[in-house]
């Protein structure tokens, strides 16, 4: 079984310090396979926002943590527009990561993460052919046995993102990507941008999606909150390809506790879902407000 957090937009520079720490305490305590940061470290790329996070990241890796790490729009500079468009993310290179398309593979997963933050879009996200054939020729050699997962900052698919169930745009060369991640025989997708906790087989979104399940973070740690939804980050357990919990670990007002716990199996027919009944998680909230907010 293969242990992944799974944490987006922490948003150092629109950040809450008591979340934040918080967060690395548990990360450093439940020690995961893997941590997943799904883009958006920043709130307005700014050197001093990157440092933040840069000093946050090195402390996880330096307690023995291993992280897999894309940036998001807010990575990209939105007021200095000689940056933007010239060196969109050499802050991002400098004090994250030099790899903007990470690959991580073990005996039980391969993880590969694409950028889709852009200079020409302040927000909405993209996807290029190059990135789509590398994510085809990184999952071609993957065994069949092996839980495959992408990560990008903007979902692929169209997410409901109010309280009307409205849905967001999906990231540019939808279709193409779509039918990239069909081809890979991708699993699981993992994506942030939208602040909310999210989980749905891609199938049911859009047609010939294949047979992927769609999962979306919260933030992590930023003080930016949608629809009175708290900060919060998946907690993953990939038994198998077809056989994942999910966990959403809710932030309570003093502490992280575990939300929403669901277990997902793949058949013939696709994704199914069974919760997990849980005993009642400690803090400020009940864990039925505990369900209700984070699933």
């Amino acid at each position: 079984m293969a242990r992944i957090a799974h944490l987006s937009d922490v948003h150092f520079g629109a950040h809450d310090p008591k979340i934040a720490a918080a967060a690395e305490a548990w990360l450093q305590e439940r020690r995961p396979d893997l941590v997943v940061i799904s883009g958006d470290f920043t709130q307005r790329a700014r050197v001093a926002q990157f440092r933040a996070a840069s000093a946050w990241l090195n402390r996880l890796q330096a307690a023995g943590l291993r992280l897999l790490v894309i940036p998001g729009n807010h990575d990209v500079p939105l007021y200095d527009v000689v940056r933007r468009f010239f060196t969109p993310l050499r802050r991002y290179k400098r004090y994250i990561s030099n790899d903007l398309c990470p690959f991580y593979e073990d005996h039980e997963v391969a993880i590969l993460g694409i950028n889709t933050a852009r200079s020409l879009t302040i927000k909405d996200g993209r996807i290029n052919h190059e990135q789509l054939d590398l994510l085809r020729a990184r999952f071609a050699s993957v065994p069949d046995e092996k839980t495959r997962i992408l990560v990008t900052h903007h979902p692929l698919f169209a997410m409901p993102i109010g309280r009307g169930g409205e849905l967001s745009e999906a990231v540019g060369r939808h279709e193409d990507a779509v039918r990239a991640v069909c081809e890979a025989g991708v699993h699981l997708t993992l994506a942030g941008h939208f602040h909310r906790t999210y989980a749905e087989a891609a199938d049911q979104m859009v047609a010939y999606a294949g047979g992927a399940l769609v999962i979306q973070a919260g933030t992590a740690t930023s003080t930016r909150l949608r629809n009175d939804e708290p900060q919060s980050f998946n907690w993953l357990h990939v038994r198998r390809n077809d056989e994942i919990e999910l966990q959403v670990v809710v932030w309570d007002g003093a502490s992280f506790q575990r939300g929403s716990h669901v277990e997902y199996r793949h058949d013939s027919e696709g994704w199914s879902r069974r919760d997990i009944i849980d005993p009642p998680a400690a803090g400020r909230m009940s864990q039925e407000q505990l369900r209700q907010v984070a699933g």
